[in-house]
């Protein structure tokens, strides 16, 4: 009888859904969001929220499907797949019975695609040794990946959780994990677990965060290793940046760690995937500023074949404590376009504003494909430094490399003979868009810069004058970018800028809209928002 209501439950919570899927952060291993989708709306209005409960008023709302309740910090983007919407966020909604919203916790949310209801919470409690490396209420941070019935996540505790998207809806518990605390239909069913920091000795700063991707069976997972709290120190300089797990079982196939002694703050960033000139390529993006590439295959002895490395920063640029230097370290995602990979350099966004460099490349070369390298003063090259890697006062120099992979790259334009805030691009933890020859990235700053993807040539930029942590959407023939004062500011897609509408959505955006069908999906602070024009949705 038990399985029998339990199948029931299923089949109410999960109706029949037909239509493509944003299974991944980008939407998929190249990370490019600029998917095919039906007619979205360029306006909106949410509504209102009860200051008092924080439910939705739909009083005056237009073009919205539903809301759903996140915790009270978001900073996950929703990943569409199958039925269901998965978003990371904090316990602040307290949706488990056994865990209060004033229980500290990383959450993964289920909720239906059809309706917002709540399906399944995966529940990750704080590790003790605080906020030096799991920060108090930021909960999961990262965007899992969900392929099938299975959805792989990085956690708040250093953790890559593999999950089963059905939960226990399906009246079983799936996978050699059988340690859950709760098989109540609310709990997530997790099938199995690869704790990083037992498993490798790896030390994140402050808090762990990946999005992670697959490259056949390879699970692609950066380990958020980082500087302790004096941010002098790398506790852990032998633990791996990056590795990848078979996707099954959770087993390590192989890792690496490059960065080393010269990880400037954390190991935040995402990989992507592509196979390039030919060979399947894992991207990834370097705590030290440098953008990785290694082979994307099993290896017999535990170690990736490294294809190529590329230094973000200018051979002369200095890290300095609290943003003050001019290096910085990558934590955006790489996108991978028509052969080529596109990434701009960034800090923790605490750091505030800086200079910073958006870079085409190509991928097919092999080795060091840095735009320079360093010569001490007798002519002998110089290894990479952390803090600075070439030194002038020490009669250190830079010579261009012949073996450079660089296709253009970008740092503003001077539109009238000298270039002003509006015209540089600054730090970023953003991704690129790229669609019909326009390459769109915003940075920390708020400002967005739309660009020919060919040449890099700026085409226009536009001053939201807030903050942007999330990255743009482009579909429907439109751009789509959300900022912390809570507006979504639409664009035509076009090489003429062209403000279409301002959305608010009365709460900060921190994460990257995304459009499946005739729907547009955004998490803001504390909400999940379904969003499509009156009639159209799918």
């Amino acid at each position: 009888m038990r399985n029998i209501v339990l199948s029931i439950a299923l089949a109410a919570w999960l109706p029949a859904f037909a239509a493509a899927d944003s299974s991944q952060l980008g939407g998929s291993p190249a990370r490019n969001n600029a998917p095919e989708t039906g007619t979205l709306p360029t306006e909106w209005n949410i509504g209102g929220f009860d200051w008092r409960t924080g439910a939705w008023r739909t009083e005056g709302a237009e073009n919205i499907l539903w809301v759903a309740r996140l915790g009270s910090q978001t900073y996950g983007t929703p990943i569409v797949a199958g039925g269901r919407v998965l978003v990371a966020t904090n316990n602040g909604a307290g949706y488990v019975p056994r865990y209060p919203p004033d229980v500290d916790l990383g959450c993964l949310l289920c909720f239906r695609r059809e309706d917002g209801r709540f399906g399944w919470q995966l529940s990750r409690e704080k590790l003790p040794e605080g906020r030096a490396l799991d920060w108090p209420d930021q909960g999961i941070v990262s965007s899992p990946l969900v392929e099938g019935n299975r959805a792989w996540v990085v956690t708040n505790r250093g953790e890559v959780v593999c999950v089963d998207v059905d939960g226990f809806y399906n009246h079983r518990n799936t996978g050699p994990y059988r340690d859950e605390p709760s098989d109540d239909l609310y709990e997530a069913d997790i099938v199995w677990i690869y704790d990083m920091i037992g498993e490798l000795g790896v030390q994140p700063h402050n808090m762990s965060s990946c999005s992670v991707t697959a490259a056949g069976d390879l699970l692609l997972v950066n380990t958020s290793n980082g500087v302790d709290e004096s941010h002098d120190t790398i506790p852990a300089p032998d633990a791996p940046s990056f590795i990848a797990l078979d996707k099954h079982t959770g087993e390590l196939v192989w890792a690496d760690a490059s960065p080393g002694e010269n990880l400037l703050h954390g190991q935040w960033g995402s990989p992507a995937f592509a196979v390039l000139g030919g060979v399947p390529q894992a991207v990834f993006p370097g705590g030290d500023g440098w953008l990785y590439s290694f082979r994307a295959e099993r290896t017999d002895d535990g170690r990736p074949e490294l294809l190529w490395k590329f230094d973000t920063n200018p051979k002369t640029a200095r890290w300095g404590g609290g943003g003050m230097g001019d290096r910085n370290n990558l934590i955006a995602t790489p996108v991978i376009h028509d052969g080529l990979v596109y990434i701009a350099g960034g800090q923790d966004p605490e750091h505030g504003e800086g200079p910073s460099t958006l870079w085409c490349i190509d991928p097919t070369r092999r080795g060091d494909v840095s735009p320079e390298h360093v010569f001490d003063a007798g002519g002998t090259p110089v290894p990479p430094r952390r803090l600075q890697n070439c030194d002038p006062e020490a009669g250190e120099t830079t010579r261009p490399n012949p073996n450079s992979a660089v296709v253009w790259k970008y740092t503003g334009a001077d539109v009238e003979g000298r270039r002003s805030f509006e015209e540089t691009m600054h730090r970023t933890i953003s991704m690129a868009a790229i669609r019909d020859g326009l390459l769109v990235i915003p940075d920390f700053a708020g400002l967005i810069h739309c660009v020919d993807v060919k040449t890099g040539e700026l085409h226009w930029t536009h001053d939201k004058l807030a903050s942007i942590w999330g990255s743009p959407l482009i579909a429907d023939g439109k751009i789509y970018i959300g900022d912390e004062d809570g507006d979504v500011t639409v664009f035509r897609l076009s090489p003429e800028k062209e403000v279409l509408a301002v959305n608010n959505m009365a709460d900060s955006i921190y994460s990257s809209p995304v459009a499946v069908g005739n729907v547009i999906y955004i998490s803001t602070r504390r909400y999940l928002v379904a969003i499509a024009a009156t009639g159209a949705a799918e």
